[in-house]
């Protein structure tokens, strides 16, 4: 059976650094997926409400190949700002889209999530420059998770949303990996078992001792604007084209659907970014149809949408509670 990598997390795959900055006091932060290299991207975008930046890119149709980085942010519409940081930062260092003569152009994709009104002001104080400091915290190093980064004022349902992670290694010695920020209007708990819906997809008792508890959900809030979106980015070092790699982020959001209940509704912004570094050629399996990769997509794939699961389900046991919103570890048990 394929087994998590040696993080468990985004940055087990080749070529992947991932850094946070985190304003606790804002509520709000930004999280950035970077690849020097430049990863093959795609993305697929499944909630009625996103907010995203250079997603057309992406598209397998149009020029460019590869991204530099992908900026998950607090902030909703403001936050977008911060990937102009990360696009400067990129730059300063010759990381980008070829332009000649040694310029080059960032490729940056982004997508926010909605936890305006959760801190002092409506408004977090998000800028490029919140982009730049978690440029700066970047590396390859184990993935923090809980009420960090893109996590820090994420709400799931009635408890506090946050950062998750998690990857596996597959026979053919590909990794596949998920970074989540969980901040849905659905749940990821099951209110009949007071667990976490996708618990049992647990390896090695990776969700400790709060995996076990099962608790009583609080009433989810009623008052204010509808305030949601999960957003994330899926990771592998198989080599894969833009059309293989949006099928894998298409079926990541299949593990999305199964943690949290309901998913991509008309106020969720539910988007998932595909990153392949292609350190590892695809494994090639004959069979009657012509399409000797097809079942190492599948494989992908589905792995893929069991690290966004289990990403989802980090996400939620690591957050802490704060800002008046309590975080599944301080639950009552049932």
């Amino acid at each position: 059976m394929p087994a998590p990598g040696k993080l468990n997390g985004l940055t087990d795959v080749e070529g992947i650094l991932v850094g946070n900055y985190t304003d606790t006091e804002a509520v709000s932060g930004v999280t950035v997926v970077l690849c020097p290299e430049g990863a093959t991207g795609a993305v697929d975008v499944r909630g009625a409400a996103p907010g995203t930046r250079e997603t057309d890119l992406l598209s397998p149709v149009n020029l460019v190949e590869k991204a530099q980085a992908v900026v998950l942010c607090g902030g909703s519409v403001y936050g977008l700002s911060a990937a102009d940081g990360v696009v400067r930062w990129l730059s300063e260092k010759g990381w980008g889209f070829p332009l000649g003569d040694g310029q080059v152009a960032p490729i940056v994709p982004a997508a926010v999530l909605y936890d305006l009104g959760r801190g002092p002001q409506f408004v977090p104080p998000i800028s490029s420059e919140w982009g730049r400091k978690a440029c700066d915290a970047a590396g390859r190093g184990p993935v923090a998770m809980g009420s960090i980064g893109a996590g820090t004022g994420a709400l799931a349902g009635s408890i506090k949303g946050g950062l998750g992670s998690a990857s596996l290694v597959l026979d053919s010695g590909i990794t596949v990996a998920a970074l989540m920020a969980v901040n849905p209007g659905g749940s990821v708990v099951n209110s009949a078992t007071g667990r976490p819906w996708e618990i049992e997809l647990e390896i090695n008792e990776e969700f400790g001792e709060l995996g076990r508890r099962s608790v009583l959900l609080p009433a989810p809030p009623t008052d204010g604007p509808v305030r949601n979106t999960t957003i994330g980015v899926v990771a592998t070092s198989a080599a894969l084209t833009k059309p293989q790699a949006l099928k894998v982020a298409q079926m990541a959001h299949d593990g999305l659907a199964r943690a949290i209940r309901p998913a991509h509704t008309m106020f969720d912004g539910d988007s998932i970014f595909c990153l392949a570094t292609c350190r590892i050629p695809l494994p090639e399996v004959p069979g009657f149809f012509p399409a000797p990769r097809a079942q190492a997509i599948n494989d992908i794939g589905q792995a893929a949408a069991d690290c966004t699961a289990r990403a989802i389900v980090h996400a939620i046991l690591n957050a802490a509670g704060f800002a008046g919103l309590p975080a599944f570890r301080d639950l009552p048990t049932r």
